[in-house]
């Protein structure tokens, strides 16, 4: 019989990882941690529907990897075990993007099916569900997360004013709407329309983000679930901290547990050291880039390739060398622009240019090559 694999050496059937999905971007934590007072607002907007009336309108907001989702998914979990009579659906606006996409998945989760393939009138999708509600004298809370893509494609306030107004043609209706925005320059409530603004009157939960010490705390929590013990050391988990209160986003964090972790078994190592985070950090850092360029359509990646290989140019150069792969007009090569720059992927900076007046030159937010890596 062989000997003993080497002390601190994984064999080939062992892993670091007690279970890996605590560290995956959709895993909704069993504790919660310092969000009681975002909590606490959110449940007492929702409380009316709990008892068969309209709920307060909420917009939730703070930067990306705040714990929004998360608290929006334990919120919904919470209301489904206290009443059947509140339908709640959660849609992802970066992936339902127009108001007809929003309202194929509010059908899709009133009736269990999605709605006829052939095509179906938005005013005909948009009856049905609200005869459902009213023939099952249901109160309805949508939550639009990443609402901020439905403002990228002009279609925020067309898709408020629908489910804010629903009780005018289908009398009984009742829909309370949380909008979630994850972009800290966007003005949820200045861009709609003033025909919105003024049904919409939403309380505003903010979400702050988080310190080191909370970081730490939340880290912990997931290690101690997804590691078994003693595979990641204090000193080694206040260094992730670190990495990811520089970039505010606590999903980079959690990333970088999992890549050191896989790092770590690569070594054929029992433990996670700061080599492991270091090399793993190359990727994370980058997660919210990767995010952002999931989202984009085949044209908005190919005009984000355009300008990095003219990084820095006049927005009237890159157009040149845009039109030659794609043949699109100028307005909509502007429309491109300014959603990329929403994004934060690129920065549209005017600058005087002489004797052309003002000229907007476009260059990337990231390094070039983790840009052309992650587009390949």
């Amino acid at each position: 019989m062989a000997d003993d694999p080497e002390e601190g050496m994984l064999s080939w059937d062992e892993s670091v990882f007690r279970d890996e999905h605590v560290f995956e971007i959709d895993y909704v934590p069993e504790t919660f941690q310092h969000r009681e007072g975002q909590m606490r607002n959110l449940t007492y907007a929702l409380r009316p529907a709990v008892r068969g009336s309209r709920p307060l309108n909420v917009v939730v907001r703070g930067p990306p990897g705040t714990g929004k989702t998360t608290s929006i998914q334990k919120l919904f979990d919470e209301v489904g075990a206290q009443t059947s009579d509140v339908r709640t659906i959660r849609v992802n606006c970066q992936v339902n993007a127009t108001r007809y996409s929003v309202f194929s998945r509010l059908f899709e989760g009133t009736f269990d099916y999605e709605p006829p393939s052939s095509g179906i009138s938005f005013k005909k999708l948009f009856s049905q569900i609200a005869e459902k509600l009213v023939e099952d004298d249901r109160v309805l809370v949508v939550a639009l997360d990443d609402v901020n893509y439905l403002f990228y494609e002009n279609e925020a306030s067309d898709t408020l004013y629908s489910l804010l107004r629903a009780h005018e043609e289908h009398p009984g209706a009742k829909i309370g709407v949380i909008v979630v925005s994850s972009d800290p320059s966007l003005d949820v409530i200045d861009e709609l329309d003033s025909r919105v603004q003024s049904v919409f009157r939403p309380e505003d939960v903010y979400f702050p983000v988080y310190d080191q010490p909370e970081i730490v705390d939340i880290l912990d929590e997931r290690v101690r679930r997804g590691f078994h013990d003693g595979v990641i050391g204090r000193e080694t988990l206040e260094y992730v901290a670190e990495l990811t209160a520089d970039s505010g986003d606590l999903r980079v964090g959690i990333d970088l547990l999992r890549r050191a972790g896989l790092n770590a078994e690569m070594r054929a190592s029992r433990s996670v050291e700061r080599q492991d985070v270091e090399e793993s950090y190359e990727q994370s850092k980058y997660i919210n880039l990767s995010r952002s360029l999931s989202g984009l359509t085949d044209t908005e990646q190919t005009l984000l390739e355009v300008i990095a290989h003219h990084d820095g140019e006049q927005a009237g150069e890159v157009y040149e060398a845009f039109r030659e792969q794609t043949d699109l007009g100028y307005t909509r090569y502007s429309e491109i622009v300014n959603k990329l720059d929403q994004l934060g992927l690129i920065d549209a900076e005017y600058a005087e240019v002489d004797g052309r007046g003002r000229s907007r030159s476009l260059s990337l937010s990231y390094e070039k090559d983790a840009v052309l890596d992650r587009l390949e």
